[in-house]
């Protein structure tokens, strides 16, 4: 069974490579499926955590994907507000069988308008941000919303490519990729998610990231209220 589906990866500057290479193992796995990775042009991306990854595709090079994932980290913020980056997506996006994201790629959608209406879901800490840009916020792992998917935080990204594998090439299919690549989690610790996470643990996340915090509570309050404009 061969696919043809052309499938395409954001790249960018202080992307979480998790959120990229996790769905990245699953659906280059599909048979015939074509996988790029974007950027504005083609080149070394530095990752947040210092891994550089390859961009082999610049934007405007970029043909009619049929999925399009955009996955998170902190340097969602610059693309937010990126004019070149958003008009890339709304380019893409009408065209796209599936437009995707991991984590806090959801807060990019939302920046360019593809989030208005339809129910998506982040990563926990920036979960209350989805409505400013226009959607309904669930509570899940993955969620669905006709052609948009988005995947909650980091290792959610694993999962929803499994389920778009699933509706592409059947259960089975799907099966086989989570054998093959013996995903069967099994964490140490229940402390995944803030409803499991002790509350000194949380307390400590929290505290870590309230800069950040702060800084995207400002940069959500711009974008939302260029939506609304527009």
């Amino acid at each position: 069974m061969t696919t043809g589906l052309s499938i395409g990866f954001l790249l960018f500057p202080r992307l979480t490579q998790l959120d990229l290479t996790g769905p990245f193992e699953v659906l280059s796995r599909l048979p015939g499926a074509t996988v790029r990775t974007l950027w504005k042009q083609a080149g070394p991306v530095r990752s947040d955590t210092g891994l550089t990854l390859l961009a082999d595709t610049a934007l405007a090079d970029c043909s009619q994907l049929d999925l399009l994932c955009v996955p998170g980290g902190p340097g969602v913020a610059a693309l937010m507000e990126d004019a070149e980056v958003l008009a890339f997506l709304r380019r893409q996006a009408p065209g796209a069988r599936w437009v995707t994201s991991v984590c806090t790629g959801a807060l990019v959608l939302g920046a360019a308008g593809l989030l208005r209406g339809r129910r998506a879901t982040t990563h926990w800490a920036s979960h209350d941000f989805l409505a400013a840009l226009g959607a309904k916020p669930v509570e899940a792992r993955v969620v669905r919303d006709g052609p948009l998917v988005t995947g909650g935080g980091v290792t959610a990204g694993i999962d929803f490519a499994l389920t778009i594998v699933a509706e592409i090439a059947g259960p089975e299919a799907a099966q086989a990729i989570q054998l093959q690549i013996e995903y069967a989690p099994a964490p140490p610790f229940a402390a995944g998610h803030p409803s499991q996470a002790p509350e000194a643990v949380l307390a400590a996340a929290r505290s870590r990231g309230a800069a950040m915090r702060a800084e995207r509570e400002a940069l959500v309050a711009r974008v939302a209220a260029r939506l609304t404009a527009a």
